[in-house]
């Protein structure tokens, strides 16, 4: 493994808070109340799905026998990747609550396609920052046998640590560092978010997005979010991209410097040069006032008023990463969420 950045960064050169590049990110005692209004005045009438969500399931005799580059949307933001003839696993999560007790919080809509158990090794776990729904500690702990290395932003390590990984697993970057493991390149870079995992931690680890390069693949995924001059830069500095994996979901007016409307999801993916989109952060929990379906059905319309070629795949589904390119198009997706006509449209 090599690396163009110091693996164990002195901890006392480190900022006590990390901090965006645009906007800096508070919330005050009546931020706090208007959520709690909103939320005690919701109205939805599909916060979650009334059916069971189509699942395609994954072996590990699949992922043996498949050879080219692919994604695989596990849930939420969790993605499996293959390039290189490498598994590469990003945002894991597993649980069936994004929450740091399993008895509250935010339930799974459906389960993973396939078990941390019969998973491949993986070569390298991918962490954007974290939040409940994007570091998973029980995943985590559960994967280590399974994985060769986990790479973070910077001090999102210790909690790996603390979880028992061998802290000669973890790499830890800034902004715009990259590391790499035999023929793939990792390259941390900005998103416009905040992160902590109590009421006292608030932006003591830093954020990111991930550029993940191979041989012929180089995918962006996004973590999570707000829309900011940075999408741009990524763009100019690393792009283009053959996928986008760009967060579409849990937006709302009460916090848009975090999260992204779909209509700035898709300028993102514009603005990064991407040939393809897939939205994630989206479908398996419910983290915001929208109808859980509501985002798949806004970036569909844009996508195609926009001419962006976007994948909406089943989780589980096989999506190979070449075949925009190839073709200049995807084969048409099938709108799953629409399938049982149980959804406004």
């Amino acid at each position: 493994m090599t690396s163009s950045c110091v693996k164990n960064f002195d901890d006392n050169k480190q900022p006590k808070k990390f901090t965006n590049t645009e906007i800096e990110h508070k919330t005050s005692f009546s931020d706090f109340y208007a959520m709690l209004k909103a939320y005690w005045n919701d109205k939805r009438t599909l916060a979650t799905p009334s059916f069971d969500i189509p699942v395609q399931p994954l072996t590990a005799a699949q992922l043996a026998q498949d050879k080219f580059d692919a994604v695989y949307r596990l849930g939420h933001s969790t993605i499996l990747l293959r390039i290189d003839h490498e598994f590469i696993l990003i945002d894991p999560v597993f649980s069936d609550r994004a929450s740091p007790v399993q008895w509250f919080g935010p339930k799974r809509f459906h389960q993973a396609p396939i078990s941390i158990a019969d998973l491949p090794n993986i070569k390298a776990v991918i962490i954007s920052h974290d939040h409940y729904d994007h570091l998973d500690k029980d995943a985590i702990k559960l994967l280590d046998q399974k994985v060769e290395y986990f790479i973070t932003p910077l001090k999102v390590g210790q909690h790996l640590r603390d979880w028992g990984i061998d802290d000669a697993k973890i790499t830890e970057l800034a902004w715009w560092q990259t590391t790499e493991i035999d023929t793939l390149k990792f390259t941390a870079t900005p998103a416009q978010h905040f992160s902590g995992r109590g009421l006292f931690d608030k932006d003591e680890t830093l954020w990111a997005s991930w550029v993940i390069e191979g041989w012929e693949s180089k995918i962006y995924f996004s973590g999570d979010s707000g829309y900011f001059g940075g999408f741009k830069e990524i763009g100019e500095r690393l792009g283009p991209f053959d996928l986008t994996l760009i967060e579409t979901g849990a937006y709302n007016e009460l916090w848009p410097d975090i999260h992204m409307f779909p209509e700035q999801s898709l300028q993102a993916h514009i603005d990064l040069k991407g040939l393809a989109m897939m939205p994630i952060h989206n479908g398996t929990f419910d983290l915001s006032l929208h109808n859980w379906y509501e985002p798949f059905e806004r970036i569909t319309q844009l996508a195609a008023d926009s001419y962006v070629t976007l994948l909406t795949p089943q989780f589980g589904e096989a999506v190979n990463i070449q075949v925009p390119k190839l073709l200049q198009k995807v084969p048409v997706t099938v709108n799953w969420w629409q399938e049982t006509g149980q959804i406004e449209k």
